[in-house]
């Protein structure tokens, strides 16, 4: 899954987790040094660390696990995946400003190819204000 995140939206400079069991943390570790991305753990205990995780685990328990008894665990798979996908692709997130990923996907990328035309253009201006426009935070 990191690698299909990787090469989708690039490398990170940092990713975030706890420890983890030591046989995976040490691997992953591993793989996080070899493609140089530094690991951020969160310390033990501090879920306050992971607000986002802590917040995604208890809309999953509401919208997904509180609702169902599996009688299998192929059922659970079935209908845990068929959850994470609605909620990546077609709920709304307050979050996002009430839009679904998708959709606040698509204008992020709208605004940054708005965002890197301007450069673009002050650029070809010559005109000094890119430098600021850069320290703003526009994603290359």
């Amino acid at each position: 899954v990191l690698e299909e995140l990787f090469a989708r939206n690039g490398m990170p400079e940092y990713l975030r987790s706890d420890n983890g069991p030591e046989f995976i943390a040490k691997d992953l570790k591993s793989r996080l040094a070899s493609r140089n991305v530094r690991p951020y753990y969160i310390a033990p205990g501090s879920p306050w660390q992971n607000a986002y995780v802590e917040s995604f685990n208890g809309t999953l328990r509401e919208e997904c696990l509180n609702l169902e008894v599996f009688a299998s665990l192929l059922e659970a798979q079935v209908l845990i995946e068929s959850w994470r996908v609605h909620y990546n692709e077609a709920r709304p997130h307050q979050s996002l400003e009430y839009k679904t990923p998708c959709e606040f996907l698509e204008i992020y990328r709208q605004g940054v190819d708005v965002m890197n035309d301007n450069v673009r253009k002050d650029l070809s201006e010559g005109e000094p204000p890119v430098t600021e426009v850069l320290a703003q935070g526009v994603p290359s």
